[in-house]
């Protein structure tokens, strides 16, 4: 489904019509309908060959073709009594960064005008590890990708933003309805020595220590079902750091069940259809690898567990999503400004001493380098005398950290300060989103269940909502590392050591996000806070481009030199490889690389492509600048008995020219019966 062709003119129209519209039957005074409702979905997919991965910082983990594709889902909610809106974005990416929030801010407002801003506009992250990298302003998180990478920073914006328009321009006369649920045997608490360190009064929130809690949101246009918000704590990894196939990891498999084979939709298709977004909230100690070690759990093969892990979360939000559901009701609203997170005093009602205290600057400490165990490992350890390419990028942090900041950070062994060179934030944007009850508190980083927990009850406790209603949404409008109590921070495993802001981190986001929710219940206007500048280093970036591409002597771009066999059975897999070009060249976005076509009446048609989960586009270069696809189709229980045949589109780049040029290649035809 891509991005929608409907006329703004077309939705105002409908907006008219229903502010003059009766009541239903039996309905309470006003408006039948009390919210406007829009969905959206697009294509975030990035260089699917040759580009750093984002979320292990693994040097060695670099795309090398598609799994599934990444997608944005976007859902509009419009107060009918207010005019006030919230857009809600979830993606399928590692993070968001403050660089993507301001790419697609600047294309919704040169569309939009101020219809969208910092203030109603959440976007939100999966926590996929298996997607490109290079997407942030921010060195730290661009090293292992060799720097910036604008073809992936643009592929995002254009999606998300495409999701955005096509949600807005979706917008119908809607309700919502909210239910929840919970599920245990999709996570486990891979911190759980620091998880202990906390008090007996929070710990007994959580008796397994893991947060089993699904929230679900319904929406519906009159009669009709067009999407669902289900939100769940546990880390999107069960795709290992040896993995480079590009994929949505598990919460992208829920989203794929719920959307392609429950309701049918085909994303390559321009029309609207069912929409499933799986965000995560405080997943911050939440892993999918249930046996706690990267790629195991609940069985050892890491493909099997995404399934697995994902159908978990479609199987309880579908339960949660038919079973009894409130409705929403109430008003829209958001609050959003920047902090300074590196010089917040914090009140002694947030500290665990009743004394006031502060944040520091940002730090990366040595339990960041070694990373999660449980699921994978993080950015090599330095050292000295570094040569090219790496040279470049890792000078700016061999900065000497002052002892005033070491002081601040303790006991945190502090070896990088990254906030006072700019390579991770420092000020960053706390946002609050209400949607009737509901409270979203946007994050900009990885929060574990007991610190979400603190936020979430001092939001609620400003609110004066109950704290089932406040949920935490991580991973939202920036990012800057992870969020522990003081009690785990002091234990400095990874996630304590990855806690930027010192001891004082999560108080002072206590006090701040308080704030947020009694301006929002109060109405009252909130300064904007620092206006955050542009990092340095912003432009570095070692990976080379397509140079040109080359074929072997007597061949062409898009011929096969390996068919499929002349029969397969259900439960088999063909493979063909084709004679191809870069990807870089074209990401096919909103496209594909690889079709599965059928013989209907006499026609190919379509029947699955690079975004299915039954499909595989691995490119591998040969030689200096040849290069094969080898695209291979796990053909499932269901498919229809049939000829079939497999479609490689691709281009290539002129050496003498520049140019690029596209093509495409098909094998002959095969039979599954």
């Amino acid at each position: 489904m891509r991005s929608s062709r409907r006329s703004l003119v077309s939705c105002a129209l409908v907006g008219a019509l229903v502010l003059v519209g009766l009541p239903a039957a039996g309905a309470q005074p006003g408006p039948a309908a009390p919210y406007l409702v829009g969905r959206g979905i697009s294509d975030v997919t990035g260089p699917a060959a040759e580009n750093g991965m984002m979320g292990y910082s693994s040097f060695d983990q670099k795309t090398t073709g598609i799994h599934q594709r990444q997608r944005s889902r976007a859902f509009v909610v419009v107060d009918q009594a207010t005019g006030k809106r919230v857009a809600y974005v979830n993606a399928d990416l590692a993070m968001v960064f403050r660089a993507v929030q301001e790419a697609v801010l600047s294309r919704l407002q040169a569309r939009y005008g101020a219809t969208y801003t910092r203030e109603n506009l959440l976007l939100s992250a999966t926590h996929t590890h298996a997607g490109p990298g290079g997407y942030s302003h921010n060195l730290a998180y661009n090293l292992s990708v060799l720097g910036l990478q604008k073809q992936t920073l643009d592929a995002i914006a254009d999606g998300i933003t495409e999701s955005v328009v096509e949600a807005h321009e979706d917008l119908r006369p809607g309700t919502i309805t909210l239910g929840r649920g919970q599920l245990t045997d999709a996570s486990v608490n891979r911190s759980r020595t620091a998880f202990d360190r906390n008090p007996a009064a929070d710990k007994a929130h959580f008796p397994n220590a893991v947060d089993p809690s699904m929230t679900v949101l319904r929406f519906r246009q009159g009669a009709t079902d067009v999407g669902a918000i289900s939100w769940f704590a546990t880390h999107n990894t069960s795709m290992t750091n040896k993995n480079t196939l590009i994929s949505p990891d598990n919460k992208g498999y829920a989203s794929y069940r719920w959307e392609h084979d429950h309701h049918g939709v085909r994303y390559l298709d321009d029309r609207p259809g069912f929409v499933a977004a799986f965000p995560n909230t405080n997943a911050g100690d939440m892993s999918p690898n249930l046996n706690l070690r990267p790629g195991s759990g609940p069985t050892e093969d890491e493909v099997e567990n995404t399934r697995i892990i994902g159908e978990r979360q479609n199987r309880e939000a579908q339960r949660v999503f038919a079973g009894p559901q409130a409705a929403v009701t109430g008003s829209v609203d958001s609050r959003m400004r920047f902090v300074d997170m590196s010089a917040v005093t914090v009140d002694g009602r947030f500290t665990t001493d009743g004394r006031p205290g502060t944040t520091c600057s940002g730090v990366v400490g040595a339990s960041t380098l070694a990373g999660s165990v449980e699921d994978g490992p993080a950015i090599p350890l330095f050292h000295e005398g570094m040569t090219s390419p790496w040279k470049a990028l890792f000078e700016p942090l061999q900065v000497e950290v002052p002892q005033w900041l070491k002081d601040c950070q303790y006991p945190k062994a502090s070896l990088v300060p990254t906030g006072l060179i700019g390579a991770t934030p420092n000020v960053v944007p706390l946002q609050v989103v209400k949607i009737g009850p509901l409270h979203l508190v946007a994050v900009p980083g990885e929060v574990t269940i007991v610190a979400g927990l603190r936020i979430r009850q001092a939001v609620a406790a400003e609110a004066g909502m109950p704290l089932e209603n406040v949920l935490v949404q991580g991973y939202a409008n920036d990012y800057a590392q992870y969020v522990t109590t003081p009690e785990e921070y002091d234990l400095q495993q990874y996630e304590g050591g990855s806690t930027l802001f010192g001891r004082n981190t999560l108080p002072a986001y206590e006090q701040e996000f308080g704030k947020l929710a009694a301006s929002l219940r109060t109405g009252a206007a909130l300064p904007p806070g620092p206006t955050p500048g542009t990092p340095p280093f912003t432009g570095i970036n070692l990976q080379t481009g397509v140079v040109f591409d080359d074929k072997p002597i007597g061949t062409s771009f898009g011929q096969v030199r390996t068919e499929p066999a002349a029969s397969y059975t259900r439960g088999q897999t063909a493979t063909a490889v084709f004679v191809t070009g870069h990807p870089k060249n074209d990401l096919h976005r909103n496209g594909t690389f690889l079709e599965v076509q059928r013989l209907v009446d006499g026609r190919w048609t379509r029947h699955a492509d690079d975004g299915d989960w039954s499909t595989r586009y691995r490119w591998q270069r040969e030689g200096i600048a040849n290069s094969t696809a080898t695209l291979t189709w796990a053909i499932p229980a269901d498919t229809p008995a049939g000829t079939y045949r497999i479609v490689h589109h691709g281009d290539w780049k002129s050496g003498w020219t520049g140019a690029i040029t596209g093509f495409t290649g098909a094998t002959r035809s095969f039979t599954v019966g």
